[in-house]
């Protein structure tokens, strides 16, 4: 008589649980886009410190991964998941009760952490409820809760800021009921990490407990050339994305007239959505080419940017966001890929954690640096020459690329979510 299959633990519902706290736990990172310029009015603050309440997001994220990056791995999915739920929480109302410049920043710093957290815990945790066979889709659905969160979270609160009332209140009170809806919903996810290794991390037992400890990540001297070129890659589009997350709804409002929250919302979840496209290509793409393609789209995507911004036109705009997501999505995708399948299992984790503590970083500081040069320059002139600077970098990897060619390939393409990768079968966490 045949044996019965291996049942996955957990009911039908505990994916779509998981799923919907990853969404919006990450939709909460990016309600407040949108919201920037009426921020800047309601507050009185220059251009330059939206820039500032922006990148404190991302290094809330890169102070997450060096110090909590596998904590699911010791103490559980579900209290992780919950924890990064209940920060986004505090966030959003800290940012419903905003009334001065220092709960903005508080708010994002939490929303980092909270990102932080999420990101590798509920991806190990819908990898570990699939059967074995299903692990690709469970990859899939990451992805989709991921950047759906991001461009989800960004088009909710254009929306509302554009067509209800209290813009600043409202989007707010939405993300908190979503929130809760999650909450309730991780009631029907079981806890996956086996009990003895639980006990072990609460103890101090190998995994010497689960305090929060810095830790530099370390990577392979013999991958890191092409691991290099990936970040740089991925990072230079981050870059990008983040200079639209923090001042597109100012280019719209100054430069095209244009003051539409919705529209501003748009323009960032196009930019989300084809970064989640992005990755996925990686499937189909030839490993040895997927790098240069990506450079090829950055600087193709700087340059449409930069039309848009002197020719003070809408389309190109679009478009540059389309085409910079699509690249950094693909230099995402193979610098995990070179992760995945140049690195030992019992080390991958802190690779994908270097890995995106690069990509923040990028995110955060080039951010800052246009915000300078917006108050010593203008728009136009700084984001010109920030278009310039990324549209250079690029070339620049694919000038080593073309001397070293084997350090484009990615051995194993995995596409995965911006924040952590496929985890090590003895430590199944991701992270970002």
């Amino acid at each position: 008589m045949p044996s019965a299959p291996l049942r996955r633990p957990g009911g039908p519902l505990a994916p779509a649980a998981v799923a919907l706290a990853f969404w919006v736990t990450m939709a909460g990172t990016t309600v407040p886009t949108p919201l920037y310029p009426l921020y800047q009015r309601a507050f009185g603050f220059s251009t330059f410190t939206v820039t500032v309440v922006f990148a404190v997001y991302a290094l809330g994220v890169v102070a997450g991964l060096l110090t909590l990056g596998r904590l699911s791995d010791r103490i559980g999915r579900r209290p992780v998941v919950l924890a990064a739920l209940l920060l986004a929480a505090a966030a959003a109302t800290l940012f419903e009760l905003a009334d001065s410049l220092p709960w903005l920043l508080a708010a994002r710093v939490l929303s980092g952490l909270g990102a932080a957290l999420v990101t590798g815990a509920a991806t190990a945790a819908l990898l570990d409820l699939a059967p074995p066979e299903r692990r690709l889709r469970a990859q899939t659905v990451a992805l989709a809760a991921n950047m759906g969160g991001l461009a989800g979270g960004t088009l909710l609160a254009g929306a509302l800021a554009e067509w209800a009332d209290a813009p600043l209140r409202l989007p707010w009170t939405v993300t908190l009921v979503l929130t809760g809806a999650a909450l309730l919903g991780l009631l029907a996810v079981p806890e996956t990490v086996p009990a003895e290794v639980r006990r072990a991390g609460r103890t101090g037992g190998s995994s010497r407990g689960a305090r929060a400890r810095f830790r530099v990540p370390h990577v392979p001297p013999a991958i890191r050339p092409a691991f290099l070129r990936a970040a740089l890659t991925g990072g230079a589009g981050f870059a990008v994305t983040g200079v639209l997350t923090a001042v597109s709804g100012l280019f719209l409002a100054t430069v095209l007239g244009l003051h539409n929250h919705a529209l501003t919302g748009l323009v960032v979840a196009l930019a989300f959505l084809s970064t989640a496209v992005g990755q996925l290509l990686v499937r189909v793409l030839p490993p040895a080419r997927a790098l240069p393609l990506a450079c090829a789209g950055l600087v193709l995507a700087a340059a449409l940017v930069a039309g848009a911004l002197l020719g003070g036109t809408l389309p190109p705009l679009l478009l540059g966001a389309c085409v910079n997501g699509l690249a950094t999505g693909t230099a995402i995708g193979t610098g995990l890929g070179t992760v995945n399948g140049g690195v030992e299992p019992h080390r991958r984790g802190e690779a994908v954690s270097a890995f995106f503590a690069v990509l923040f970083t990028m995110l955060s500081v080039p951010v800052i640096g246009v915000g300078v040069l917006v108050r010593a320059t203008g728009l136009r002139t700084a984001g010109v020459t920030f278009s310039a600077a990324v549209a250079v970098l690029a070339l620049a990897v694919a000038a080593g690329l073309v001397r070293r060619p084997g350090l484009g390939a990615s051995p194993v393409p995995v596409p995965v979510t911006t924040a952590k990768a496929e985890p090590a079968p003895a430590a199944p966490a991701g992270q970002a």
